[in-house]
């Protein structure tokens, strides 16, 4: 789902750079009021995690395949402000240090695989939660079919920007229906991945999980599975995990918006990334020929890197809020 730069126009690559900069600002400012001191560290893993996920592409039909985007992962996690926030850093690292997904595309990026699918994502599943059982189980079938979706919602997202920024004679109905055709099929590998991974932090860390901050905690456990250093740790190794193993598995075909560049005709509208030349492009490390090796060393940078982003971002609102809160009070006692 990363659009490289060119499949879509100049004006709509600035239109959607306004609205995401705009978008994550007020998410950003939300998150300042809302972050605690254990929502840092959860922060820094879930990006750790997203980006180590999106490493490995799944195969999802003939000569096409999907990856995670983690958006409404994010979103039940952390709310949807966070999660927002949250994938957009994994987008903007991916872009700047491993040329995937364009640099002018990085507004429709984000707010395609990161907003539509934080925002979107999580408002199906506060629908699903009123209709599906108030337990445990209800939280992570709602996060599995609120991710599915999402993955729709973000296709629909591109499609329509497709009406608006087409570099390429391919209707709309055709782009449209081919985004959601595919999608349909990514979504069912984003709804396993992230039920999953919302069921193991429910399982160890119920206290957590943002989505499921309205159940009983006697009906999840009496007490967190493990310490918040133990989690931490845990998370990280899962994150490491997918980055150097998982990610070594990964099928080789096109993710599906390429496919359907690729099937619709405006795969030729794609650009050359201006840090395609970069020491980590594509997942691979520059000077190292063992490609299992070059992958997994390209992998490691990527969550040490996401995770020090996400966790100092974090980091620098909380204190920021925490500044801000204790400065008036600092002055009257000073007067």
């Amino acid at each position: 789902m990363h659009a490289p730069d060119g499949f879509l126009n100049a004006g709509t690559a600035v239109a959607t750079g306004a609205i995401s900069a705009g978008a994550l600002g007020m998410a950003l400012r939300q998150t300042r009021e809302q972050l605690g001191d254990k929502q840092v560290p959860l922060a820094g893993i879930a990006a750790a995690f997203i980006f180590a996920a999106q490493m490995f592409n799944f195969p999802v039909a003939a000569g096409t395949t999907g990856h995670l985007l983690g958006g409404a992962l994010a979103a039940v996690l952390l709310g949807p402000a966070m999660g927002a926030v949250v994938v957009a850093v994994v987008v903007v690292v991916q872009a700047l240090a491993f040329a995937d997904g364009g640099l002018t595309a990085l507004g429709y990026n984000v707010f395609n695989m990161a907003i539509v699918t934080a925002f979107g994502g999580y408002a199906i599943f506060r629908l699903l939660r009123r209709i599906l059982p108030r337990n445990a189980t209800g939280v992570i079938g709602a996060t599995a079919l609120a991710a599915g979706l999402s993955v729709v919602l973000s296709a629909t997202a591109f499609s329509i920007q497709w009406l608006f920024g087409a570099t390429a004679p391919v209707p709309f109905d055709t782009v449209f229906g081919s985004m959601v055709g595919v999608h349909l099929l990514i979504g069912i590998g984003e709804a396993v991945l992230s039920g999953m991974a919302v069921g193991a932090v429910l399982a160890a860390r119920p206290d957590l999980v943002y989505g499921a901050r309205d159940l009983d905690r006697a009906a999840l456990a009496d007490r967190p599975a493990m310490g918040m250093r133990e989690f931490v740790i845990a998370g990280l190794l899962v994150a490491l995990l997918f980055a150097v193993v998982v990610s070594q598995f990964a099928a080789p075909d096109p993710d599906g918006l390429e496919r359907v560049a690729e099937d619709t005709g405006f795969a030729e509208s794609a650009q050359e990334h201006a840090l395609g030349g970069g020491i980590f492009a594509d997942y691979a490390t520059a000077g190292i020929g063992n490609e299992t090796l070059s992958l997994a060393i390209a992998g490691v940078v990527g969550v040490v890197i996401t995770l020090a982003v996400m966790t100092g971002l974090f980091m620098a609102v909380r204190d920021r809020r925490r500044a801000a809160a204790s400065g008036p009070t600092g002055d009257r006692t000073a007067a």
